[in-house]
């Protein structure tokens, strides 16, 4: 399939809270990186998408979906083109991952995986 959904992100005023929700709620692994407030879930399902849970930095909350692409610049510049916005340009986390962000027309977020 090309360019499935590879991980999700809850993000959440105080990530500590969800991630100990959702960890008791589902069973769920969450390993935090401290240094982002950041934790990795690891679902341990054999057919689901592992994902995240995180702090907000502004206000509100929100669950994104992260696609994988070959090329972050060529979705964001279609999804510019379809009525979205670029909402983080590619942005690489060494040693992790490259990824950008965009809304949709409705202001969903997106975010997008470089493969």
């Amino acid at each position: 399939m090309p360019n499935p959904v590879v991980h999700w992100e809850i993000v959440s005023k105080d990530a500590k809270r969800a991630q100990d929700f959702f960890s008791q709620l589902f069973d769920w692994h969450v390993d935090v990186m401290e240094e982002w407030n950041y934790g990795i879930v690891d679902t341990h399902s054999e057919g689901g998408i592992n994902g995240g849970i995180g702090e907000q930095q502004e206000d509100g909350y929100r669950v994104t979906i992260y696609v994988q692409v070959d090329d972050l610049q060529e979705f964001l510049d279609k999804a510019e083109r379809l009525g979205g916005k670029t909402v983080m340009p590619p942005t690489e986390i060494p040693g992790v991952v490259t990824l950008a962000q965009f809304s949709d027309p409705d202001g969903n977020i997106i975010g997008l995986v470089k493969s």
